[in-house]
Parts: structure tokens; C-alpha cells; sequence
């Protein structure tokens, strides 16, 4: 079975920092796109930032861009999410998600993703 575990959530003051693993398993990581979306009450989930299979290609949504970093380590099928520059804004519930067939690039990330784990909450207190 797929399996995606977010974790290091949690309640920070504006400017500070988080970061945010995912941990997989039960899949070829390797051949998955990743990707970390976020869910603030009554508004959409909308794709926070995402890696693309094989060649690691990178999207970032503007409003994190520059404050947001998404990286992987291979060995052990991990997914990570560095948080700087923290607002209220960004207080959501994180989650990471994967999915085999989807490509991404700068510039594009879907909305759907196959595979969708729980999430982790993040607070930014002003």
C-alpha cells in the first residue's frame, strides 16, 4: 500500500521557521511525483510545492517562492518542506501526496494528486 506520513507541523511566530518530512512508503519513490498542498479552513487545497519524478524538477506557488524549499532524500524515500519567512498566511494543514503519472515543471502543479496522506498543521501567530 502507498503510504505518506507528514509530520513537524506546529505553532510558530511570524518570521519563523518549520520543517515538514514526509515520509513514504510502499511505492518506488524514485518514480513518483511528489508534492506538499496545504488547507486553510474554507478555502481550497491548492498544490504548495512540488518535485517532479526522476529529474527533480521543482514548482513553487508564488506566494511561497524564495520563502519555501522543497528537497528529497532518496535513501530514505523522505520528502521534506523548509518553511523560512513564516506568515499568518501560511497556516494551514500540510499534507504531501504522490503520484505516478503526473509530471510537473516551474511554471505547473496539479490539483489532484493519486495518493494523499494525513496532514500536519502549521499555526503562524502574528
Amino acid at each position: 500500500d502507498v503510504q505518506l506520513q507528514a509530520s513537524g507541523g506546529g505553532l510558530v511566530r511570524a518570521g519563523g521557521s518549520l520543517r515538514l518530512s514526509c515520509a513514504t512508503s510502499g511505492f518506488a519513490f524514485g518514480k513518483y511525483t511528489i508534492a506538499w498542498f496545504r488547507q486553510a479552513p474554507g478555502k481550497q487545497r491548492q498544490p504548495v510545492s512540488c518535485i517532479n519524478k526522476g529529474d527533480s524538477r521543482t514548482f513553487y506557488r508564488d506566494s511561497v517562492k524564495g520563502r519555501f524549499t522543497i528537497s528529497n532524500d532518496n535513501a530514505k524515500s523522505t520528502v521534506f518542506l523548509q518553511m523560512d519567512s513564516l506568515t499568518p498566511e501560511d497556516t494551514a494543514v500540510y499534507y504531501c501526496a504522490a503520484d505516478p503519472y503526473i509530471s510537473v515543471d516551474s511554471t505547473w502543479c496539479p490539483y489532484e494528486f493519486e495518493f494523499r496522506g494525513q496532514g500536519t498543521q502549521v499555526t503562524v501567530s502574528s
